[in-house]
C-alpha cells in the first residue's frame, strides 16, 4: 500500500521536488477547515489504501498550517493555489493540476492509473 506523507518544512518540499526526476509526486494541498477539502482527501486516501504499486509518491501539505510551504508549491510550479488541490509533478514540472469537486478517486485512477491493477 502506498503512503500519503506530510509536508511539515521547507527542506521535505525541497527535497520531494528535487525526487520528480525519479518518480512523479502527487502533491494534495489540504485545508483542514473545508469540507469540500475533507471529502477530496477522502476519496484520495481510498485511492492511495487500493494502491499496490503505481509509480507514484503522495505527499499532502496542510494549507492553513503550513502557508510558507503551500505558497512555495505555488510558486515554484507556476499553479495558481486552491485546496483543495491536487497537483502532479514530474521533472520538477507540473504536469497537470486539478481543484475542488475534480478531486476523485474516479479521476486520480484515470490519471495515474488503476490502483487494482497495480
Amino acid at each position: 500500500m502506498a503512503k500519503l506523507q506530510q509536508l511539515t518544512s521547507m527542506e521535505q518540499w525541497e527535497q520531494a521536488l528535487q525526487g520528480t526526476s525519479n518518480k512523479p509526486l502527487l502533491v494534495f494541498k489540504h485545508s483542514t477547515s473545508c469540507p469540500i477539502s475533507a471529502g477530496a482527501h477522502e476519496e484520495l486516501l481510498h485511492f492511495i489504501q487500493d494502491d499496490t504499486g503505481l509509480p507514484v509518491d503522495y505527499m499532502l501539505v496542510r494549507v492553513i498550517e503550513e502557508r510558507p510551504i503551500s505558497n512555495a508549491i505555488a510558486e515554484q510550479l507556476d499553479v495558481k493555489h486552491a485546496s483543495p488541490q491536487a497537483i502532479l509533478v514530474k521533472d520538477g514540472q507540473t504536469v497537470w493540476d486539478t481543484s475542488h469537486w475534480h478531486i476523485t478517486y474516479a479521476f486520480l485512477a484515470e490519471k495515474l492509473g488503476n490502483p487494482a491493477q497495480s
